[in-house]
């Protein structure tokens, strides 16, 4: 039996991918998971997204997850009258909340965070354009912060704004991401990404207004701001996955300190049994390129090595010449690997207690698997909490989660190691059997097998798991 890459890809979708058969082939190089940027498009756009996604996974017989991800509060600057300017070193510059969005010159441009002022003091360094241009405060006064640029360049409009060291007031829900949780919710969105919380209570906000929506979609919990690695455990605890947005963070924190805060996060939430998304610039030369760099290469695989749940593709699959081509080279790099040992073994909760008995099934599951000749672990599950909490164990062994739910299903598209598949019970017949003959059907177990079997007393109940089981697979 041939292995399977157990790390998962999520791809963001764009001008470049809005093709039924670009999608298709991106399917088959090795695509779990496709990401909506709510900071570009409309409703409709996004509505025709989903709908291409879903025709397009049931043409390739394979479940794809959808994850909405929400603008957030974007602090930037507004427009110049003539597009662009160029700044030197020293220049004087004001950045003016007071000033008209497209009134921009070499002296000031306005800002569209309007308590900007109120958040900055003289001393501090804002980070411009992705930290490409760099501003010190000299003064505040009302509206209009005075600074002195210390490292200049081309500014054009609309560019970000962050603040050394984090401390920006801004909400992480504004009414735009409040309006477009409801079109994700509408849309039957898998997960919503929450973008630049600040600690738990944000996430905790978003869950009750995906409630109030009608929605039970996963919550993913953007880390880009220095505030959210204080609160980490908080924030990881009260989400159902969180991303490593390496972008705005290594601006916030300084790119030195990326590499240690991403394995810190990474091991956090594996070690709180939460998927984890590692985000940004992963393969960023093929946007154009057919092959990447050498670097992209290892940031992949380091994350792989990490633990990461997933890793992501931005604009390389959005805008870039060859989506299918950049997730073929990752799934690639991910699968080569995780042929390394330290990817199979694992001491995650080795002296733990459980506070649930599935959750006592699924550890007791995986010692059982590492060390016993086990081909795979088929898990029946209701609400896919059983796989996931199998899969923070480190393993080469696949995890089947067999559910009769649709969203379950595609929830688990995100988890590291686990392959949902649609299971229809007949309640007439051996349970066990019907699980083993659907990957027998698929050729995914063969005659003599051994493979274990989790599952509850009572189907489609959650939380039910309290059965594990080896199983020999025999002739019917």
């Amino acid at each position: 039996m041939t292995s399977l890459r157990r790390t998962k890809i999520v791809a963001t979708l764009g001008p470049a991918s809005n093709d039924l058969e670009m999608l298709k082939k991106m399917i088959t190089a090795g695509l779990d998971v496709v990401r909506l940027n709510f900071s570009h498009g409309t409703a409709s756009d996004h509505e025709n997204r989903v709908n291409l996604v879903r025709e397009a996974a049931k043409a390739c017989g394979k479940e794809i997850g959808v994850l909405a991800d929400l603008q957030g509060p974007k602090i930037r600057i507004s427009k110049f009258r003539h597009e662009k300017i160029n700044l030197k070193e020293n220049d004087l510059f004001i950045l003016d909340a007071s000033l008209a969005s497209d009134n921009g010159d070499t002296q000031q441009v306005g800002i569209d965070y309007k308590d900007l002022p109120n958040d900055v003091k003289s001393g501090d360094i804002l980070l411009l354009d992705d930290g490409r241009l760099v501003f010190e405060v000299k003064s505040v006064t009302g509206e209009r912060i005075s600074c002195q640029v210390k490292i200049g360049g081309v500014l054009s409009n609309n560019k970000g704004i962050n603040r050394q060291g984090g401390g920006l007031s801004a909400k992480a829900l504004t009414d735009k991401d409040k309006a477009d949780l409801k079109t994700a919710v509408k849309l039957g969105a898998d997960y919503i990404a929450i973008s630049f919380p600040r600690s738990a209570d944000d996430i905790h906000e978003a869950r009750k207004l995906i409630q109030e929506a009608g929605g039970d979609c996963g919550i993913v919990a953007k880390i880009e701001r220095t505030e959210a690695i204080t609160a980490i455990d908080e924030i990881i605890k009260a989400s159902d996955a969180v991303m490593v947005a390496r972008g705005d963070l290594g601006v916030e924190i300084g790119d030195a300190e990326l590499p240690a805060v991403q394995k810190h996060i990474i091991n956090r939430a594996r070690a709180l049994d939460k998927a984890v998304i590692t985000a940004t610039q992963m393969m960023e030369s093929m946007i154009f390129n057919a092959i990447p760099t050498r670097a992209e290469v290892f940031d992949v695989a380091n994350a792989v090595l990490d633990g990461t749940d997933a890793v992501m593709l931005s604009a390389e699959t959005a805008t870039g010449n060859h989506p299918d081509i950049v997730i073929a080279a990752m799934a690639r790099i991910c699968h080569t690997a995780e042929k390394q040992k330290l990817t199979q073994v694992s001491r995650h909760r080795v002296e733990c207690e459980f506070q649930h008995v599935d959750e006592a099934i699924a550890m007791a599951t995986m010692y059982t698997a590492n060390h016993f000749n086990i081909r795979t672990i088929i898990a029946l599950t209701e609400s896919g909490s059983t796989p996931l909490w199998m899969s923070r164990i480190r393993s080469g062994i696949p995890i089947y989660g067999l559910t009769s739910s649709i969203k379950t299903e595609r929830k688990m598209t995100l988890y590291r190691g686990v392959y949902s598949i649609g299971f229809n019970i007949d309640t007439t017949k051996d349970i066990n059997q019907q699980a083993i003959q659907i990957l027998l059907n698929k050729n995914i177990v063969n005659i003599g097998d051994h493979v274990i079997i989790t599952r509850g007393d009572i189907l489609g109940q959650h939380g039910g798991t309290n059965t594990m089981k080896i199983v020999q697979v025999e002739k019917k």
